[in-house]
């Protein structure tokens, strides 16, 4: 009804207005009968029409659900199942009954009220607009979840392993509990000092432990801690800021924990979160190879590399650690650009010359040319080979390309790094130049895992000697932990002047909580479940609670050979996303987490295999 039929009713008259053709009182007064009744009789229809909500929705609220369907390409006349209209409809009466709510209670309030409240709603607008930018605006395409797999498992039939695995919970209730406790938000916590930590990978980020245990709580069915995790990250996790972050780590912490989060539990706030986190790491690539840069300034896109890296190269394993996150980035926003960027530095490497078939941890992303000659699996090089093989297993098996690097790639690293020691311990040297350093990583042990996994895949009828190389790899590993006063493995061991397995430098005897050992006792638990593996990981659960175990938490130790711990007092985020995860999985059924169904990050964290559709070449659908 037009509002100017309303207003001689409304308003005060204007004696200066008045006719001849004005209405008398009593005509006023049964014109005014008939216009209620009119109302009356509209509104009426309005409410109580089978469809009237649809109506009303349209006429006067917004209905996210109409929304929605509008910038999707849902057409109303498009076919659309009974249940999905259904649910659609249920939605819209109840936005309509809020909104009803909302006006009843606006309307009951004093005007300075509703004054404040419009001014605080303000506000809050500005500064989403401030604070979120475009990430708060990021419109993802509808996803169907469906929850992939064996994100559950059975429990152990056997009482002992049973109590083990619940004892490794103990232990996450115990770090997550004293991190909440002191150093809430934080990145990291200081269990000794009882406060926060950071480190300058992560720049101003905040909440790095929060992200990076978000699947660990999960998988131990600690559903509260994550509801609690998952709250702080819709409210404080931010990445609009003016700060250098480390890509390799904001990528496989961040983006991979969000990503696993999402994964897991269904919870749309993650894959909004990853997203918008893969599109601020995008500017990386920003060089005339395309290879990324090491680190960001998440504000301004400005890139750079570590100062110290062979002139300004960028490192194998950081810009060789992108690939599973961006493929799954893709999947999940339906833009292809985080795909290409990763696809992209394969290419690069393919026309690169390789030395004896092996590549060098740094690559310079302005020349696109190795620089120094320096080979390793373990630090500087190590994931890039791990992803690799994962990239193949995540494909569903169909990325043929990443399956042939992997192999032709560990092909030269058993030609020219792996030795024997005189003592029959098998090791991965690293090469410098042509000459090797019989030296071995903690973080090279990830390898035992890796290999085992490949095993199947291996060409040339070679998975039983791939399987065999994997487990002399993991007793040299062991043999690391076993010869030291705490064990504990130390940061590197050595293989020369007759010593074996044991570190020789004193900047080498640190112990930082790292989880590649175990990592390793994992993998070749489920393809053999030989029970060593499993008593060698509970010898680590016991050293652990012995030496690292603090009032505040759980910190690493200076030097696995001494008498007593001298802790360095930090509890990393990668001892919860990592060690405790892979310790927990040691000790569960193959059915939790099968590795059919998920490939592990680096950072532990882990997705779905993206399955192929029948008939198709490409992935479409994730189980």
């Amino acid at each position: 009804m037009p509002v100017a039929t309303l207003l001689p009713f409304t308003v005060t008259p204007n004696r200066k207005s008045a006719s001849p053709t004005s209405f008398r009182l009593t005509e006023k007064f049964i014109l005014l009968l008939v216009f209620s009744a009119c109302i009356t009789l509209c509104f009426g229809a309005i409410f109580f029409l089978p469809d009237s909500s649809k109506l009303l929705s349209g006429v006067f609220f917004r209905s996210p659900s109409v929304e929605t369907a509008t910038r999707t390409g849902m057409d109303s006349g498009s076919s659309i199942g009974t249940g999905n209209a259904d649910k659609i409809l249920a939605k819209i009466r109840k936005d309509h009954e809020d909104a009803l709510i909302e006006a009843k209670d606006t309307l009951q309030k004093h005007p300075e009220d509703i004054k404040k409240d419009i001014k605080n709603d303000k506000e809050q607008v500005v500064q989403g607009l401030v604070k979120g930018g475009k990430g708060d605006s990021l419109t993802l395409p509808i996803i169907e979840y469906v929850r992939p797999p064996g994100v559950t498992g059975h429990e152990p039939s056997d009482p002992e392993t049973k109590e083990k695995r619940a004892k490794i919970k103990e232990m996450m209730t115990f770090a997550w509990d004293n991190y909440k406790r002191y150093a809430w938000g934080s990145n990291e916590l200081r269990p000794v000092s009882k406060q926060g930590h950071s480190s300058n990978l992560f720049g101003g980020l905040k909440g790095a432990t929060i992200v990076d245990a978000l699947d660990t709580l999960y998988i131990m069915e600690m559903y509260d801690e994550f509801e609690l995790a998952t709250e702080w990250v819709v409210k404080n996790l931010d990445f609009n800021m003016n700060t250098e972050i480390s890509v390799f780590e904001v990528n496989i912490r961040f983006v991979g924990g969000l990503l696993s989060a999402y994964y897991l539990s269904g919870k749309e706030v993650f894959r909004k979160k990853a997203v918008e986190l893969g599109e601020k790491l995008l500017p990386a690539f920003k060089t005339p190879t395309g290879i990324p840069w090491a680190l960001l300034n998440m504000k301004s896109g400005i890139g750079r590399n570590w100062p110290w890296a062979s002139g300004g190269s960028s490192i194998l394993a950081e810009y060789g650690t992108l690939h599973l996150e961006f493929m799954h980035l893709s999947k999940l926003s339906g833009n292809p650009a985080f795909a290409e960027k990763v696809m992209n530095i394969r290419k690069v490497l393919n026309r690169l010359d390789k030395p004896s078939g092996l590549y060098p941890n740094y690559l310079n992303p302005n020349s696109g040319q190795w620089g120094q000659h320096h080979v390793s699996v373990g630090g500087l090089g190590d994931s890039f080979y791990e992803y690799l093989l994962k990239a193949w297993i995540m494909s569903d098996k169909t990325d043929e390309e990443g399956k042939k690097l992997y192999y032709d790639a560990l092909q030269a690293i058993e030609k020219n790094l792996i030795r024997k020691s005189s003592g029959g311990l098998t090791y991965i040297a690293e090469w410098k130049g042509g000459l090797l350093e019989h030296k071995m990583g903690h973080l090279t042990c990830f390898a035992g895992g890796m290999i085992a996994l490949g095993a199947d895949g291996a060409p040339d009828q070679q998975t039983g000697h791939h399987m065999e190389l994997a487990a002399e790899i993991t007793r040299t590993c062991h043999e690391s932990y076993a010869r030291t006063n705490l064990k504990l493995g130390p940061e590197a061991f050595r293989f020369d002047g007759g010593v074996e397995a044991i570190a020789t430098r004193q900047n080498e005897k640190y112990f930082i909580l790292r989880p590649e050992v175990i990592e390793t006792y994992m993998y070749m638990w489920r393809f053999t479940h030989d029970p060593k593996y499993r008593e060698w990981g509970w010898e680590a659960v016991q050293a652990l609670e012995k030496h690292c175990r603090v009032e505040g938490g759980y910190s690493g130790v200076r030097d696995v050979y001494g008498t007593s711990p001298n802790h360095d007092d930090v509890q990393q985020s990668f001892y919860l996303a990592e060690t405790l995860k892979y310790l927990y999985l040691l000790f569960s059924e193959d059915d939790h987490l099968p590795l059919e169904h998920w490939v592990f990050n680096t950072e532990a964290h882990p997705l779905p295999v993206i399955k192929m559709e029948p008939n198709s070449n490409q992935a479409n659908e994730v189980e």
